[in-house]
């Protein structure tokens, strides 16, 4: 059945505080973080068409976005309330992409620094649009991980040992540039 608003979190343990909080006319889920990623098994990045990324929906999440998926009607009010960094915003982004929802007056972005009646209730009081600047800040930096440990894990595999991962290198290409 449709929710008049949805809220969603990242976590099972901040929904179920937050659902304390705001009224029966609120439906609150988790997103259990990140919905949607690069594929694993192909570097899903077009280089040759100003670094496009190829998102898929992780194939563990499709249960929670089909569980969003049947709270959300024609009226219902959603309430993107991710962490408030670019990881968060990403995430927030990913929702909306993966649920087939534009960002429109029935969307809304809310943030807070606490989880207590008070500042849940002031967020929702002041929403905000996603914003885009932290969501490309998410994809730069997930887009050199993947370029860069994709062709370098299987060099450290070869000369260094078997598993290892090129992973997270943002902080190494910053001192480089």
């Amino acid at each position: 059945m449709p929710a008049k608003n949805l809220v969603i979190v990242e976590s099972p343990a901040k929904a179920k505080t937050i659902s304390k909080f705001v009224g029966k006319d609120f439906v609150v889920k988790a997103s259990m973080g990140h919905i949607r990623d690069l594929p694993k098994s192909k570097l899903g990045v077009a280089v040759d068409q100003k670094f496009e990324p190829t998102y898929i929906v992780s194939p563990d999440k499709k249960k929670i976005i089909k569980e969003l998926s049947a709270v959300i009607g024609q009226n219902t009010k959603l309430w993107i309330a991710t962490d408030e960094d670019r990881e968060g915003e990403a995430i927030g982004w990913h929702l909306l992409e993966a649920l087939k929802i534009q960002e429109n007056g029935s969307v809304g972005r809310i943030v807070f620094h606490e989880i207590t009646k008070p500042a849940i209730l002031n967020a929702l009081e002041h929403p905000r649009k996603i914003d885009h600047h932290l969501v490309d800040a998410q994809q730069a930096r997930r887009i050199l991980d993947r370029l860069v440990g994709y062709e370098l894990s299987p060099l450290l595999w070869k000369k260094v040992r078997y598993g290892l991962s090129a992973g997270r290198v943002q902080s190494v290409a910053v001192r480089l540039v």
